[in-house]
């Protein structure tokens, strides 16, 4: 099939490549020229594992071209968007420009039987708007809704062999339609085939599912994060309590991890913009929980750079604290809304010496707060430390050696933000060693 994926960021960068790798033609179109002519290259501008070999191969076989012009999707019988839906400057709602700009960009391009397939992130109620859209226009063109559920650092894997499909379509008289779904099938054909989960619904349900999944998801972090508050308080172990429960098979170990809380690009911003969202159709006390997920998660934040100032008997002024990860997780170059870099701004702010290192978030982190010292190397990094500060669980930083990195620092104190250390270990290295809702 010949396809189109109107927004080439992190969504559209990996969608396009790997519908590519399914088989497909594929054409990626942004506004962005300095995007395009990177992707044209074979390399993303953002880190995420296997995407720049995916996007070689593809290139290579001619599988797979990108473009500025939206002239260059004629032809492509699907046309994907996949454009960001930041949050709004002036509040926590979402802000649409984008999708309604990549919609009113192909109306004068589409055909009649082509589909336009929503990717993106939206407040429930976009879809059945822009299919008015399209109708009103008179191109023949349908419309489909098609949450993506990538995790990154897995990206690649999540979208040729996700574990679910969610199809939001048009419900008429007679039931959905069967067109796009028809056409859905024909993309999707091959991981299909091997019995990855098809839900085909209306619009409403596709877009409530990508939001719910993510607040479920932020509700079970926070959770988590508030019994550490609890432990931390009587002296529990939340990481052995975290242990116990997740035995439950009503609950599971999954996403039990307390630490210094969720970030980045999605999670946020999407609680957020659904907690506004459900404001505007009244029923706002349904998901009022969800701001004290919120404030939950931005406590952890405070939380760390409070062991700091009790580290140091409460002023970190002139002090060396090191910074283990600045991105909002692991195998990723993403430090949007990151705690990891929330924390090492405030250290910075409260007057300490601040070095920050990571893999490979250190570009974007300087490129937001250029007042940080950045040094790429961990060895470095530690070389005079009088506190460390673990805030991105990077394998390098899980595997230290405390032995050999107590002779690095010049006071050997470790914060483990995100618990993912073995406090017996690092204690009898000779350690002072605070963990989060861990005794």
């Amino acid at each position: 099939m010949r396809l189109s994926v109107i927004g080439c960021g992190y969504l559209g960068a990996v969608h396009a490549a790997a519908m590519a790798s399914l088989g497909h033609e594929v054409i990626g179109i942004d506004v962005d020229p300095a995007k395009i002519a990177a992707l044209a290259d074979g390399h993303a501008p953002f880190f995420e594992p296997g995407l720049d070999e995916l996007l070689r191969t593809q290139l290579d076989r001619g599988a797979l071209r990108f473009s500025t012009k939206i002239a260059d999707a004629v032809g492509a019988t699907v046309h994907f968007v996949a454009v960001g839906t930041p949050q709004s400057a002036d509040g926590h709602a979402a802000d649409l420009k984008f999708v309604d700009a990549a919609i009113e960009a192909l109306l004068p391009i589409l055909a009649p039987g082509d589909l336009v397939v929503g990717k993106s992130t939206v407040p429930v109620g976009t879809a059945a708007r822009l299919a008015a859209r399209i109708d009103e226009h008179g191109s023949g063109a349908s419309l489909a809704w098609n949450p993506e559920f990538l995790r990154e650092g897995y990206a690649v894997q999540d979208t040729v062999a996700p574990d679910r499909f969610v199809y939001g379509v048009q419900r008429g008289d007679s039931g959905i339609e069967d067109g796009p779904v028809d056409l859905l099938d024909q993309v999707y054909a091959t991981p299909l085939s091997t019995g990855t989960p098809r839900i085909v619904t209306d619009f409403a349900t596709a877009e409530l599912v990508k939001v719910a999944a993510n607040a479920f998801l932020a509700t079970k972090i926070s959770f988590i994060n508030a019994m550490a508050e609890i432990a931390e308080t009587v002296g529990a172990d939340v990481t052995e309590l975290a242990d116990a429960i997740g035995h439950d098979a009503r609950i599971g170990r999954r996403f039990l991890n307390a630490g210094v809380g969720f970030g980045g690009g999605c999670l946020p911003k999407d609680i957020r913009a659904f907690a506004a969202r459900a404001e505007e159709l009244g029923r706002g006390d349904s998901v009022a929980f969800l701001r004290q997920v919120d404030e939950i998660n931005l406590r952890r934040r405070q939380r760390v750079v409070d062991r700091a100032l009790q580290a140091f008997d409460g002023s970190v002024v002139g002090r060396r604290i090191t910074v283990l990860g600045v991105t909002f997780k692991p195998e990723s170059d993403d430090v949007r809304d990151s705690p990891a870099l929330d924390v090492a701004v405030q250290l910075k702010g409260l007057g300490a010496e601040v070095i920050a290192t990571d893999p490979h978030g250190i570009e974007p982190a300087r490129l937001r707060h250029p007042q940080l010292a950045y040094v790429a190397s961990t060895t470095d990094a530690l070389a005079g430390a009088e506190l460390v500060v673990l805030v991105t669980e990077w394998r390098e930083y899980r595997d230290l050696d405390p032995s050999a990195a107590a002779q690095l620092v010049a006071s050997p104190s470790i914060i483990d933000g995100r618990n993912v250390l073995d406090p017996v270990a690092w204690r009898a290295s000779g350690w002072r060693f605070w963990g989060m809702g861990r005794p």
